[in-house]
């Protein structure tokens, strides 16, 4: 990392720690502090809707893997990680790109069928054959209205200062199937938080939405009256309130250290994390541009990672994306880190060690250098870790 981007980072944490512009947190499920009572009502609004039971004659499936928002996002509160996986599929061909398989339901391989789905005949979704595949775990929530409100700039400019480093690390903006900067997603092809809200309704409930108003099994459009509800089955509007219950979500602080001697060890242990170049990637804090609201206003957020792809080799590789090849993944915020069993995208670890020493491509060096630390600095490393 050079120098130039050692300060910057500095600088942009100190802000984070000090008073005035400072990122608002709040316990898990809490709304973001400082928001006015309109927003507190649209949060409530929408947190109601977030918990609720969809049943197929509103819509739920044909094809769906839950149903409600807070099945999968459910620890340690609503907004919060879950052990469900999504199974995705696709073909990737250097010379032509990635292959999403949509005709054939790539996007999301969905585990169940509604009855009447199955009187129907209708078969359960699987991978197309000879398809790569790869499982995703339920991101948490917390503080992704902030993220949203992170400038497509910010991120660009990211881009740019991680090729101008030559440090071994050039992450790069994640794309929308469009080519719009994606920011949302393992692979970094979400743009923003209403198109996160309405795909998660689409592909894990199978409710349509003005945005995705066809229902489909398979990537196929079912037949006539398999799906109890007229579509669109979700209007704009609920759309709207779920999207304000997620983008209200407080982030998670960090964990107060118990004793002088334990904010000690997270100290040497964040020292560490920046110094073997976890930093590079896991960037502590983003600022977010102008927003009317004020809550996140010109805010800095820890969120512990830059929100570019990067190449971290064949071990993690998976699906590929819009803009991104199989072993491209979007670097996983560690903000709430301490609230999840399941790590790696796909939740194949439970222990940060084993998760750090699986790094490769652009991490390699970076996961070299904390294999070489002394048991004593591991430790130190992974208690600051455990504090996010």
């Amino acid at each position: 990392m050079t120098k130039s981007r050692e300060l910057w980072l500095v600088a942009v944490v100190g802000a984070a720690a000090c008073g005035g512009r400072a990122a608002t947190t709040g316990e898990p499920g809490a709304p973001l502090p400082g928001l006015g009572p309109a927003e507190l009502a649209r949060f409530q609004a929408g947190a109601e809707l977030f918990n609720r039971v969809f049943s197929p004659a509103e819509g739920l499936g044909p094809a769906f893997n839950e149903n409600q928002c807070s099945a999968c996002h459910t620890s340690p509160a609503s907004g919060g990680v879950g052990g469900e996986r999504v199974l995705k599929a696709s073909r990737f061909d250097p010379r032509t790109g990635c292959n999403q398989l949509v005709d054939a339901g790539g996007e999301n391989v969905r585990r169940q069928l509604t009855p009447h789905a199955r009187a129907l005949g209708l078969g359960r979704e699987a991978p197309p054959p000879g398809a790569q595949t790869g499982r995703f775990t339920a991101p948490a929530l917390f503080g992704l209205g902030l993220v949203d409100a992170v400038p497509d700039a910010t991120l660009l400019a990211e881009q740019d200062a991680e090729h101008a480093d030559h440090d071994g690390t050039s992450g790069r903006v994640g794309r929308t199937a469009d080519g719009r900067v994606g920011r949302f997603g393992r692979k970094a092809d979400v743009a923003t938080l209403a198109e996160f809200t309405a795909t998660a309704l689409r592909f894990e409930m199978g409710l349509t939405t003005s945005r995705y108003p066809r229902d489909a099994v398979q990537g196929q459009r079912v037949p006539p009256h398999a799906d109890e509800a007229p579509d669109p089955e979700v209007a704009d509007s609920v759309v709207a309130r779920l999207t304000d219950f997620v983008r209200f979500l407080a982030p998670p602080g960090r964990l107060p250290p118990r004793t002088g001697q334990a904010a000690a060890i997270a100290a040497r242990g964040e020292r560490q994390f920046a110094q073997i170049g976890c930093a590079a990637c896991h960037v502590p804090a983003l600022t977010t541009g102008p927003s009317p609201v004020a809550a996140l206003d010109r805010r800095p957020v820890a969120l512990y990672s830059d929100l570019l792809l990067h190449d971290l080799g064949p071990a993690l590789a998976d699906v590929c994306g819009p803009g991104a090849t199989p072993s491209e993944l979007r670097t996983a915020p560690l903000m709430g880190l301490r609230y999840r069993e399941l790590l790696l995208q796909d939740g194949r670890v439970t222990s940060l060690r084993d998760a750090i020493l699986l790094h490769g491509g652009e991490a390699r060096a970076a996961r070299d250098r904390f294999a070489a630390l002394s048991a004593a600095q591991e430790a130190e490393l992974i208690a600051f870790l455990k504090t996010l």
